[in-house]
């Protein structure tokens, strides 16, 4: 009888963890499905890199879910990780790495997405043979993957050269010249060291590209990468100030060669397959050339009356320089409404954000939340469906769903996007097209993993 009443209690305990477990499954398949439905509002899908997920091998420990930053990406349904919000995917690969059987692996958008960009070999040269183009201008963004590009690009270069050191005789000519001293660019650059090259960076601003132009205090997304003359970076969130100071103490420890203030305005390649750099002020020669220029470019400008006024800005960085002002943010992405946020949060400001759609479509959910946050509390006004139609001197005109209103206005700052110098890139002769870069991405990998091999190798002997 003892024995029944132990196996009644036991099985009762069983059920009753059995039942929860099938509950919790059941609402999270509902959450999954209903982030799913979201999600095809954005029937686009991924714009950049992402996960591809095979089920055949998936076994259901829900690892990926807890890991991305961006929110739900991705969701378990049936038992099977699925993507549900792709759009707001921006490829930290995390969920690939936290993988215990490897179901997930990292591949590019598809075709079309990859439309109007310079063509690329896996080993990132352009259709120009020794002119190559590392980190987001190739279609990749993120800091880890320009990091890994500009390594691996100078590996190739490497083993160029080392097939052939006769070439390397000329006086007054560069192994090779990098533009850009963003993330892509300083990889390169102390890649270079590492592998005895000669070289140069140029760089239009300032040593951290478009890092250094990013707000004070901002925090940035890492992923652990192997950075040249440092080793494995693990850091997975952390300020731009503490990013740039990583990368200064580097740089300085390499004794970096830079020089800034210098915008390429040209790069012709002679008869001899030497290339000529110039600049505003100064010519350069190099065997290869390295455009390691970031995709943003140009501020993006709307074309509208009034935008040539000195209170119109398209940067912000200080945003404890504004206090007791009357603000209006343009714009719909994380810049915008991190800015909008950012300026609330001083003393006395009155911050409007007016943004064209119906909704926040591609904002990380961590802005999503904090923007709720603030919209409920009234520091930040948001205006969707509402375009600027002119900037006067003290004031703005909105249209707000075909009806205009005029609102007081000390500064105003837009984030519209940044132009890419495709124009620039078309110049100097580089080839454009539709490109398959789910194919390149694997490719680019294979190579990158040879190359690794073959310059041990050669350095082994």
């Amino acid at each position: 009888m003892d024995s029944l009443i132990t196996f009644g209690i036991a099985a009762a305990i069983t059920l009753f963890f059995v039942v929860s477990y099938l509950r919790n499954l059941k609402k999270r398949d509902t959450r999954a499905r209903e982030a799913a439905e979201k999600g095809k509002l954005f029937s686009d899908g991924p714009r950049a890199q992402h996960p591809h997920i095979d089920t055949n091998y998936c076994i259901g420990c829900a690892t990926c879910t807890t890991v991305c930053p961006e929110g739900d990406v991705l969701a378990m349904i049936a038992g099977k990780a699925v993507i549900v919000n792709g759009h707001k995917c921006i490829g930290h690969s995390l969920c690939a790495d936290a993988c215990p059987v490897g179901a997930i692996t990292m591949v590019m958008a598809s075709p079309s997405m990859g439309a109007d960009m310079p063509f690329l070999t896996p080993e990132h040269e352009t259709t120009i043979p020794g002119l190559f183009i590392v980190g987001e201008l190739g279609g990749l963004a993120l800091i880890k993957n320009a990091v890994n590009q500009g390594r691996d690009c100078i590996d190739t270069i490497s083993l160029r050269l080392g097939r052939n050191p006769a070439a390397r005789a000329t006086d007054g000519v560069y192994d090779v010249l990098i533009v850009g001293a963003g993330p892509a660019g300083i990889s390169a650059s102390l890649r270079a060291i590492e592998n005895k090259l000669s070289y140069i960076t140029l760089e239009r601003d300032e040593v951290g590209g478009t890092v250094a132009k990013y707000p004070r205090q901002k925090l940035v997304m890492t992923s652990p990468v192997e950075f040249p003359m440092y080793g494995k970076f693990k850091k997975m969130q952390l300020s731009k100030e503490n990013l740039l100071a990583f990368w200064d103490m580097v740089l300085n420890r390499a004794d970096f060669n830079v020089s800034t203030g210098e915008k390429v305005e040209d790069i012709k390649k002679g008869e001899d397959s030497i290339f000529t750099i110039l600049t505003v002020n100064n010519g350069y020669r190099a065997r290869h050339v390295i455009l390691a220029l970031g995709r943003a470019g140009e501020p993006r400008k709307l074309g509208v009356k009034g935008e040539e006024l000195p209170k119109v800005m398209y940067r912000l960085i200080e945003a404890d320089h504004y206090i007791n002002k009357k603000i209006l943010v343009v714009g719909g992405g994380d810049s915008a409404v991190e800015a909008a946020m950012g300026l609330a949060h001083q003393a006395g400001n009155q911050v409007t954000l007016c943004y064209r759609g119906e909704h926040f479509s591609r904002i990380k959910e961590r802005n999503s939340k904090r923007m709720e946050d603030c919209m409920r509390t009234g520091k930040v006004k948001v205006l969707l469906q509402t375009n600027p139609v002119e900037f006067k001197a003290s004031s703005v005109i909105l249209d707000a769903k075909g009806a205009q209103q005029e609102i007081p206005n000390d500064f105003v700052w837009i984030f519209a996007g940044g132009i890419p110098p495709n124009d620039f890139l078309k110049k100097v002769g580089v080839g454009f097209g539709q490109r398959d870069v789910t194919l390149e991405a694997s490719k680019e990998a294979k190579q990158a993993e040879t190359s690794r091999k073959q310059l041990a190798q050669a350095a082994a002997r």
